[in-house]
């Protein structure tokens, strides 16, 4: 009796694809402001102004 073993074998992807995929929604989540204010410090410096931190990660802003 030949069994089909690749039903199973794409599960697993599929599981594996979510633990990945809520692992990065997670860290993005949890570092996403500061993620936002290293890109906004970058831009400030490319159009000559001054980065102003905001009282939150993420609230940083070119003035």
């Amino acid at each position: 009796m030949k069994l089909n073993n690749k039903g199973q074998a794409l599960v697993e992807y599929l599981l594996i694809i979510a633990v990945v995929s809520v692992i990065v929604v997670s860290v993005v989540k949890l570092l996403g402001g500061y993620l936002q204010d290293s890109m906004t410090k970058s831009s400030c410096k490319l159009i000559d102004k001054t980065y102003v931190e905001g009282s939150k990660p993420g609230e940083g802003s070119c003035q």
